[in-house]
């Protein structure tokens, strides 16, 4: 209950209507989780009406776990005391959010590079792999983020130290790229990982020709289009793993909000990286969202250009049911059935159910105008080929594509 109410989104609206006397340091840093939470449940659900989607999914979510009748109450004591005893056995409840949210299991998306998460899989904790699978995530490779190469791969704390070797010829560049390539794949392997992942920097691009020559590492490290080409690719094709990329996101827009991970924006992104890279690439396969509105009808053309190209979900800021329908009406129209239609996105658990709700709400009205449509020249659809459809667009699709 913490995290949720605490959740971006919501710390991100509460910031808009607060008192210009509670500041973000404060906030952050003196006030409790529990104080936290007990002054945005009085901001936003007792002193306004939570009418935003985030604030609409809380309640949801409260009302299906049959929380009804706390809905308005003006403190969080009933609803905390709740959730108290549902943490006594986390895996049961856990199994309970994915029956209401009827999904069959999630991917996570891990990060090799962070010491606290490694650390779960370096001492094999025991969950349960059928509701919970793993993607490997590598954003760093996209950032060129050699400082963390260097503490976690090279184990060199020191980077001026790190750089030093490198200038000194310590380090090739074949032995940076191999031992790094070495350590994701053991990590892939490790974690049984479904696809590779990345979020795209703020004005990514990828470079075609991007090779640094050797004589030039005393200035350059390898850039990021060619730990694409000299890492992540030969990765992807070893493992055959697909590459999942989330694009548009730009980070620290307002840095007040960091410590909540809410100070993020979303920009409009040139995508000619993605046609560079599913051209070159044509024998990987890429799993595909886009952040901002604008780029929706771009992304529904380049994945009906590329075939390795697989459009999914309505991220972030696009999951609000007004621009799920429009992006779900345009895909229908543009790919038919060829894509996933949504996926979790959650990092709070019980956004589970409030998601699915609403989103098979929405993407079934899709469906249903696409139907009465054919059914006024004359051709009628059957239960089945409903079943079929639906099917597909709720991950039918996503797995045909990673068997491809």
């Amino acid at each position: 209950l913490f995290l949720w109410v605490n959740y971006h989104y919501i710390v991100s609206e509460f910031f808009m209507v607060a008192s210009s006397d509670v500041t973000s340091q404060a906030f952050f840093a003196e006030y409790t989780e529990e104080k936290r939470s007990d002054l945005i449940w009085t901001t936003l659900f007792v002193l306004r009406t939570p009418v935003s989607e985030a604030c609409q999914g809380v309640i949801r979510v409260l009302s299906r776990l049959g929380l009804e009748k706390h809905l308005k109450d003006d403190t969080l004591d009933s609803i905390r005391a709740w959730f108290h005893e549902r943490q006594k056995d986390p895996r049961e409840y856990a199994k309970t959010i994915f029956e209401l949210a009827g999904i069959k299991y999630v991917v996570m998306t891990n990060i090799p590079f962070v010491e606290e998460e490694a650390r779960y899989w370096e001492n094999q904790v025991n969950f349960d792999k059928t509701l919970f699978k793993s993607a490997l995530r590598v954003d760093q490779l996209l950032t060129a983020d050699w400082e963390t190469f260097a503490k976690v791969v090279f184990k060199i704390e020191d980077f001026n130290k790190f750089q030093k070797m490198v200038v000194e010829g310590y380090l090739s560049k074949s032995e940076l790229l191999e031992k790094i390539l070495d350590y994701l794949e053991c990590w892939a392997r490790k974690i049984d990982a479904l696809y590779l992942f990345a979020s795209t920097p703020a004005k990514f691009e990828y470079e075609e020709n991007a090779e640094t020559p050797s004589q030039d590492m005393k200035f350059n490290l390898p850039r990021a289009s060619e730990l694409i080409d000299k890492v992540l690719i030969p990765l992807a094709r070893k493992l055959n793993l697909p590459i999942g990329l989330k694009v548009g996101a730009c980070r620290g827009v307002n840095p007040d909000l960091a410590p909540c991970n809410g100070g993020d924006g979303v920009e409009v992104v040139d995508t000619k990286f993605l046609q560079s890279l599913c051209r070159k690439f044509a024998d990987v396969k890429f799993l595909v969202t886009f952040l901002a509105r604008s780029n929706q009808h771009e992304a529904c053309v380049l994945s009906n250009k590329f075939r390795n190209c697989h459009l999914y979900g309505c991220w972030w800021f696009c999951n609000n049911p007004s621009i799920i329908e429009e992006i779900t009406n345009m895909r229908i129209e543009m790919l038919g059935t060829a894509f996933t239609a949504q996926h979790s996105d959650a990092r709070v658990i019980d956004q589970l159910i409030y998601k699915w709700d609403h989103s098979r709400n929405i993407i079934g009205k899709c469906l249903i105008k696409r139907y009465k449509e054919l059914q006024k020249v004359g051709y009628f659809v059957s239960k089945n080929q409903i079943q079929r459809d639906v099917q597909l667009l709720f991950g039918g699709s996503f797995e045909e594509f990673m068997a491809k």
